[in-house]
């Protein structure tokens, strides 16, 4: 049986959407009563599995999550492009677009990188098309603000996940935070999103169990000190991540040979290496490419057909326009590995330590933390 994301059940397409709702008065799925402001932090690559693991050196953050529903789904594929464009949205991937850390373009006939690959020939609009809760903000007189690192400012994964919102850049997860604060306590009704990638990147450098993401997460920890006292009554905060990670160790990186026969039929190679996304050749037999990778890595992996994840419901109801960019063929993990192709793996990514893409408890449950008007 194929695993799916859940639809039940509060997840993090909910969060963003869950607190323009609780601005204007209206019932959400999180439950959040009206306030004048809201705030949502969102830490890339803190799941629950990791913060749980290291509770003694997260006090504040675990104390917000006490008592409450503390635990949501990130959603599938769990990678950064595809969750903050659900995010953003409200959307699941078949509606956005944005369906994994690289994605095919049928158009371009090649691989694009959804974070840091737009250039002329993807245009943010037509990529992810769909109006943003910032817009949606900006049209009730909320005041919509995106608080991150100066690096994010102008780029087109902004212009497709964070159109109509104005960005303010500050350095340090602590300035990020303060401003964060002082926003929520200017005059007037505002929505603000704060961006934290520091975890992430400790985490893919060195691991999730690593001393390095112990670091960054004591960092973000204490800079969660003012939430506590300086939030106005009628304010609240949230703080979730996009995705949470594990650890792979090097010998279950895998690495496959470019001779290999499971590239035969294949002219992309999409996804990230624990959700592979294979594109096939018009030629190409798919049953006899299905059965070469089910041969070779089910019991290591989910093989499946792009109509079989449709069916299991994967990347939610999936827009004729998107339908193209999803793979022929998926791969996705179901053990500690990754896969990685010879012909374009370099150093660096085959050093990567803390992955995620997949569908592992690890990976898909993140925190929802609280406070102020967010918490009652």
């Amino acid at each position: 049986m194929l695993p799916a994301p859940r639809r039940d059940a509060p997840s993090l397409g909910h969060v963003l959407i869950g607190s323009l709702a609780a601005l204007r008065g209206e019932g959400n799925a999180l439950e959040l009563p009206p306030m004048r402001s809201a705030a949502v932090i969102l830490v890339d690559g803190l799941g629950m599995s990791a913060l749980r693991a290291r509770s003694g050196h997260a006090r504040r953050l675990l104390a917000a999550i006490a008592g409450k529903r503390g635990a949501i789904d990130a959603g599938f594929p769990t990678t950064t492009a595809a969750a903050l464009a659900t995010l953003t949205t409200g959307l699941p991937p078949g509606q956005h677009g944005l369906v994994g850390y690289t994605a095919v373009d049928p158009e371009g006939d090649r691989v694009v990188k959804l974070l840091t690959g737009w250039d002329a020939g993807m245009r943010p609009e037509t990529w992810q098309p769909h109006g943003t809760v910032f817009e949606a903000a900006t049209a009730s007189d909320v005041d919509a603000v995106v608080v991150g690192a100066e690096r994010y400012r102008d780029t087109g994964f902004t212009d497709a996940v964070l159109r109509g919102a104005r960005f303010i850049a500050e350095g340090s997860i602590a300035e990020r935070v303060r401003l964060t604060v002082e926003l929520l306590r200017a005059p007037g009704r505002s929505l603000v999103y704060c961006y934290i990638p520091e975890l992430d990147q400790a985490g893919h450098a060195h691991g999730s169990e690593s001393a390095a993401w112990l670091e960054r997460l004591e960092e973000l920890d204490a800079a969660l000190e003012p939430l506590g006292r300086r939030l106005p009554d009628d304010a609240g905060v949230l703080l979730t991540a996009d995705h949470g990670m594990l650890d792979v160790p090097e010998r279950s990186r895998l690495l496959i040979e470019a001779s290999s026969p499971l590239w035969d039929g294949v002219r992309h190679v999409a996804g990230e290496p624990r959700c592979l996304q294979l594109a096939l050749e018009p030629e190409a037999d798919l049953d006899s490419v299905l059965a070469r990778w089910r041969e070779a890595e089910a019991r290591r992996a989910w093989v499946v057909s792009r109509e079989e994840a449709i069916a299991a419901d994967w990347f939610g109801e999936v827009a004729p326009a998107v339908l193209p960019r999803i793979g022929d063929v998926l791969v996705a993990a179901r053990s500690r590995v990754a896969y990685y192709d010879e012909r374009s793996a370099t150093p660096r990514s085959l050093a990567m330590v803390g992955q995620h893409g997949s569908f592992a408890q690890e990976e898909t449950r993140i925190p929802l933390a609280r406070w102020g008007a967010a918490a009652r």
